[in-house]
């Protein structure tokens, strides 16, 4: 089957009718899960996708990295999926206050952990096949991370396909104003405030209504839609960070984005 999964999907749950067992021995994708402790003795949680099929070569390693409304699982995982029938070994992470990962729930006031995190897993993952070429993939803000790591590794990734990347936050999803002028003391005085925005960051990184009834239904799914204070100054801080350095990219690049409508 050469189509994404996301076909199989609905409102209900990301494998359709099918239970989580019949969904990968229909695709054939061995699928692993497994924590791993980061230098701040944080459980963070892994997992990886690869074929079984006799048929597929396995030609390369993909490191998935999710936005910040998403996790590893539930959706995400069947682009993982896709991509590791196309014959690549996929490797994904829940970013620390998501999901199964350790850490206060969507709470992300400094980014570089979370890049070192990444870094330390996926470099563990690329030792095993390092004769293999290696790419990065991310989705929203994972895209912005994808991309700092990118800069912070230039030699160590073959290319790196975006996803709507977060290289800037627009006026849909700033604070109102004055709110947004506030924001570094609101960081500062309450970190954990949850930040309104005109809408939640489900609505604006889902069009269809189905998907966004989809990643509400997970199991996982953060109670607030909203982040807060401090994690919404540390977006507009990484975008601010990606304007100025996005020049340092020195791989092939993949940019795709969702039109209007």
């Amino acid at each position: 089957m050469a189509y994404h999964p996301i076909h199989q999907a609905n409102k209900t749950g990301p494998f359709g009718n099918l239970t989580k067992d019949e969904f990968y021995r229909l695709h054939r994708v061995k699928h692993e899960e497994t924590f791993m402790t980061n230098n701040k003795n944080m459980r963070i949680f892994t997992q990886s996708w690869q074929s079984t099929s006799q048929e597929t070569q396995l030609i390369g390693l993909v490191a998935m990295i999710h936005g910040y409304s998403s996790e590893s699982s539930w959706i995400f995982q069947l682009t993982a999926v896709a991509i590791a029938k196309l014959g690549f070994h996929v490797f994904a992470l829940d970013l620390h206050g998501h999901s199964y990962s350790d850490g206060h729930r969507g709470h992300i006031p400094d980014i570089n952990p979370i890049i070192q995190d990444c870094i330390q897993y996926f470099d563990g993952a690329q030792s095993a096949h390092s004769h293999l070429p290696a790419f990065l993939y991310g989705e929203s803000l994972g895209g912005a991370i994808a991309s700092l790591i990118a800069i912070n590794q230039k030699h160590t990734w073959k290319g790196l396909i975006l996803n709507g990347p977060m290289f800037g936050v627009s006026a849909k999803f700033k604070p109102i104003w004055p709110l947004e002028k506030f924001l570094p003391a609101a960081a500062m005085v309450a970190p954990r405030w949850r930040v309104v925005l005109t809408k939640s960051l489900v609505e604006k990184s889902y069009k269809e209504k189905w998907k966004r009834e989809l990643v509400r239904r997970s199991p996982k799914a953060q109670k607030s839609e909203h982040p807060p204070a401090k994690t919404a100054l540390e977006m507009l801080k990484v975008c601010e960070r990606i304007v100025k350095r996005c020049k340092e990219l020195e791989v092939a690049l993949l940019v795709v984005h969702g039109r209007e409508g």
